[in-house]
């Protein structure tokens, strides 16, 4: 009977072992990702572009807008996140959220052919720009979205 209990003993020892080794694992790499997350939101470059856009131009506008930000996020590796919006009580009035991986990618981002094409498309569209660097506090999305 003392032999069965002790090896039953030192099996729920070992399992018991295995487990915290298992737990521990597991925090250590949550803690890794978590870091290396945090990581790359401080080296990213937040900003948002207040623009106001002629009237009689915003259906032009809005299509440069649409097509120089589709190619962006298409071509450029740096180019991560671009929402635009317009008011609802004055759609001539748009904010757009621009996340760059780093000031480096934005950097490149606006020497672009595509982003040029867009700047001198717009040129004579928009009255008015105003870049706003923020800090990005938290995100949240739902997967796949």
């Amino acid at each position: 009977m003392c032999a069965y209990m002790i090896r039953t003993t030192r099996k729920h020892q070992t399992n018991l072992t295995k487990s915290i080794i298992t737990l521990i694992t597991v925090w250590l790499l949550t803690c890794s990702f978590a870091t290396q997350t945090r990581a790359q939101q401080k080296k990213q470059m937040v900003r948002l572009a207040k623009i106001t856009v002629d009237p009689a131009q915003l259906e032009t506008y809005n299509a440069a807008l649409k097509e120089q930000m589709t190619t962006a996020i298409r071509v450029e590796p740096g180019v991560l996140t671009y929402y635009a919006v317009a008011d609802k009580a004055n759609p001539t009035h748009i904010t757009i959220l621009e996340i760059y991986a780093d000031t480096a990618a934005y950097k490149a981002h606006i020497t672009t052919p595509h982003f040029t094409k867009y700047k001198n498309t717009v040129k004579d569209m928009v009255k008015s720009l105003e870049l706003v660097d923020v800090t990005l506090v938290g995100a949240a999305k739902k997967p796949g979205m």
